[in-house]
């Protein structure tokens, strides 16, 4: 196994010092997360790279720097720091951009995690190096790194759909995607010789991808092992249901201010109005 290179190691450190800040404050957490609203509305770009620094919980900041660490000793080191960074941050920033575009209409949706930029790094590795062996720390068990990339993406698909956290799943995907991509133009004899390996990793992500953004109603998902859901109340009920009674409240609510004025809403009617402005 190679050492760890100077870029990856401080990549973790700031990983971690950066997400137990988030834990201690829930403001600079805030301050710093992916928010559709506060980037669009308040040109927050920054949050398109802060928020790959911050997690949700110590299990999430473990899981993300296994990963990275299991990976980026080889590219760092086989690319240089240089490549690697950019691999790591196109990543990041092109996995929060297409979160960006998929939620654009949803002014409150928020995301933080490194996953993203660590799954570009996965797929790039996966791409110029398919016959790694990728196994638990400590334990002499190994997969073929393309299987524990594949299944990373099957576990990001079942994440978008599930919606059970604040996990950036989306960004897994586009991210997963500009590594690859960023890689083969590093190295682009590695498409003509790992080119099914690349394919069947790629597939998968294009086609989810292209899922979410002509049908995004596939999100509403309570769960894909659990479903809420009778059946006779699908997920197009369920949304459409959302949407009559969200529009019932801003009916009623226009309706007092025409009769009364503004000034006689109440708080909790003013934020209803406010997130309806916004939304529009």
């Amino acid at each position: 196994m190679e050492s760890i290179g100077i870029a990856s190691l401080l990549i973790i450190i700031i990983n971690i010092v950066f997400s137990y800040n988030g834990f201690l404050k829930k403001s600079f957490f805030e301050k710093y997360k992916f928010n559709v609203y506060e980037i669009l509305e308040n040109k927050e770009y920054i949050r398109l790279i802060s928020s790959g620094f911050l997690h949700v919980s110590w299990t999430h900041l473990l899981f993300n720097i296994v990963s990275l660490y299991s990976f980026s000793q080889i590219i760092e080191t086989s690319l240089g720091s240089i490549n690697f960074l950019l691999i790591y941050f196109g990543s990041l920033i092109g996995g929060d951009l297409l979160s960006l575009y998929i939620h654009r209409y949803h002014s409150d949706y928020s995301s933080v995690g490194a996953s993203g930029a660590i799954c570009g790094i996965i797929f790039a590795c996966i791409a110029l190096f398919p016959e790694i062996g990728i196994g638990p720390m400590f334990l002499p068990i190994h997969i073929p790194g393309w299987i524990y990339g594949l299944v990373y993406v099957l576990f990001s698909i079942y994440g978008i759909r599930s919606k059970d956290d604040n996990i950036g799943h989306e960004a897994h995907l586009g991210g997963a995607l500009i590594g690859l991509i960023i890689s083969i133009i590093i190295e682009p004899s590695s498409l003509s010789e790992n080119y099914w390996i690349i394919l069947l990793i790629t597939i998968p992500c294009i086609v989810f991808i292209y899922l979410i953004l002509t049908k995004p109603h596939i999100l509403l998902v309570d769960n894909l092992f659990f479903k809420k859901q009778d059946n006779y109340y699908n997920i197009d009920h369920k949304y459409n249901a959302e949407k009559i009674a969200s529009q019932k409240e801003i009916d009623t609510i226009l309706e007092k201010i025409n009769k009364k004025g503004i000034n006689s809403l109440n708080k909790t009617e003013q934020a209803k109005l406010d997130k309806f402005s916004k939304q529009l």
